[in-house]
């Protein structure tokens, strides 16, 4: 069949090139350098703060029926009582009695004057559930110091309630912000992955992401690539406010990118890195769960374009589903070309992938396994863009959120799987 051989070798040689482009990338290689530990003080610092005025932090916490992650989470948060001068956690509606382990929980650490459990309202229209729990505690922050006749902070740390700190976190972003001058400062936490469906496709979730928001780009002033992780985000007060604050990205579905895209471009300089040992609790332990998280901003990602759609799953099923498949039937045809490029586009995937699969605690052997992950996220986005043809919008945690504003991605690389929403 040489038709079919000729086509083989000829999308195997595509796929090669691709592969081969991409590792000559320096800027989309796994950011492994790039991670906050580093700057953590020793354990003798870890609690202790500087005294300095422009290092008061404000800490926000949105949580919506986050009761059992909060009887872990929390206490880390709070042995660094010393490193924050507020910490407001958000009750945002919950039924499972967030807010009352919250308050217990506080009430028995070292410094509970400094906790404050407010109870989350409604999101008026045109705003997302987490961005108004995250203004909603941003301002019952401000206006406790004012009350209280404190200095208002001048650093604001959105952090999620599943969010696992370790010890010396706040102090460690904090140095990270002054050592580089930074006025963002967020962490790509390490996301669960635990179960077969999580091991299978976590490390895709953050690898996919930082392929289209290469973190090295981030961090220069002068690229326009702007990105951050939500678990995760240290701000300057100041720089937030030029950049408009909450109320600037309300409608924002994708809230982080729109974050740092707002305080890029008010001129603030961002850096987004790793950190193996600041952990995210909450798990996805089968493939429906996995497929509902993505599905619900996948599409919005796209900006609602069936071309975009159309392109994405011929992109991933080309360069990163068909490399081992197009080794195969280069093998079954005789076809030495179309059987060498196969290999070695998967052989080269297969390394670049690893240092994600590696980060995140998983047997060296799920890195052959990014053509299943990619073929599944296509599909994803597929149901995705079904739910949205159908009318259904975006649900998270039992809130259906409509009328949001498109906002697609900021170049045209692989888009990555949903980001945690509303």
């Amino acid at each position: 069949m040489p038709g079919l051989g000729s086509l083989a070798s000829a999308a195997a040689g595509a796929a090669l090139l691709f592969w081969v482009l991409l590792a000559l990338d320096r800027r989309r290689s796994w950011p492994g350098e790039i991670v906050l530990a580093g700057q953590r003080p020793g354990a003798g610092a870890a609690g202790e703060g500087s005294g300095r005025g422009d290092e008061a932090v404000l800490v926000v916490v949105p949580a919506r029926d986050e009761a059992e992650a909060l009887r872990e989470t929390l206490p880390a948060l709070l042995s660094q009582s010393r490193s924050f001068s507020r910490l407001v956690l958000v009750d945002d509606r919950s039924a499972d009695g967030t807010g009352s382990v919250a308050r217990e929980t506080a009430a028995r650490c070292a410094e509970p004057d400094k906790v404050l459990v407010v109870a989350g309202e409604p999101p008026p229209g045109g705003w997302t559930g987490k961005l108004h729990a995250l203004a909603t505690g941003l301002r019952a922050g401000l206006e406790a110091a004012r009350a209280g006749g404190q200095a208002e902070p001048a650093w604001i740390l959105f952090t999620d309630a599943d969010i696992r700190h370790p010890p010396g976190s706040l102090r460690a972003l904090l140095s990270k912000a002054h050592a580089e001058r930074r006025d963002l400062v967020s962490v790509m936490v390490r996301l669960r992955a635990e179960t077969s469906w999580e091991r299978l496709l976590v490390p895709p979730f953050v690898w996919f992401f930082q392929l289209l928001y290469p973190f090295r780009l981030v961090a220069e002033p002068r690229a326009r690539t702007a990105a951050a992780a939500g678990g995760c985000i240290l701000v300057r007060r100041a720089v937030l406010d030029a950049a408009g604050g909450i109320d600037a990205i309300r409608g924002a579905l994708i809230d982080d990118v729109a974050l740092a895209r707002g305080v890029k471009a008010a001129g603030g300089r961002i850096w987004l890195g790793l950190d193996p040992e600041m952990v995210s609790l909450r798990g996805y332990g089968s493939l429906a769960e996995v497929t509902r998280m993505v599905s619900r901003t996948a599409f919005h990602q796209l900006g609602y374009r069936y071309s975009v759609l159309a392109g994405t799953i011929a992109f991933l099923g080309l360069l990163f589903v068909a490399p081992p498949a197009l080794a195969l039937l280069g093998a079954v045809l005789g076809d030495r070309v179309a059987a060498a490029c196969g290999a070695l586009a998967w052989a080269l995937q297969t390394a670049l992938f690893l240092p994600a699969v590696r980060h995140h605690r998983v047997r060296a052997a799920y890195a052959l396994t990014l053509p299943i992950a990619s073929a599944l996220y296509a599909w994803m986005t597929c149901v995705s863009a079904w739910r949205h043809l159908r009318g259904r919008g975006v649900e998270w945690k039992g809130r259906r959120v409509s009328g949001l504003r498109a906002s697609g991605p900021t170049e045209p690389a692989t888009p990555p799987p949903a980001r945690p929403g509303p």
